[in-house]
């Protein structure tokens, strides 16, 4: 049987650079943040969204990453992640 993917969801600046809203990423297990990241980046080759992503909040669910490692934090498929550019006005 199959797993659930990792949605990830793209917001803002994090949108535009990818050119989508989201992406489903297929996953057997869990994944590391990083992995996730790695995966999304490779998805929308030559674009800038690396550099949008290094820049975002991260929120796994309802959970904000904060400044935990991306190499520690698992991401179980069927979860979503959501990438949050800082935002400007208010």
């Amino acid at each position: 049987m199959s797993e659930s993917p990792i949605v990830v969801r793209y917001w803002a600046a994090a949108r535009t650079a990818a050119g989508v809203s989201q992406d489903e990423l297929p996953a057997d297990g869990p994944l590391t943040l990083a992995e996730v990241v790695r995966r999304a980046v490779a998805a929308h080759p030559g674009t800038r969204l690396a550099g949008v992503l290094e820049i975002c909040s991260v929120l796994v669910g309802d959970r904000p990453v904060a400044t935990q490692d991306p190499a520690t934090v698992e991401i179980s498929p069927g979860q979503t992640v959501e990438f949050l550019p800082p935002f400007a006005g208010g």
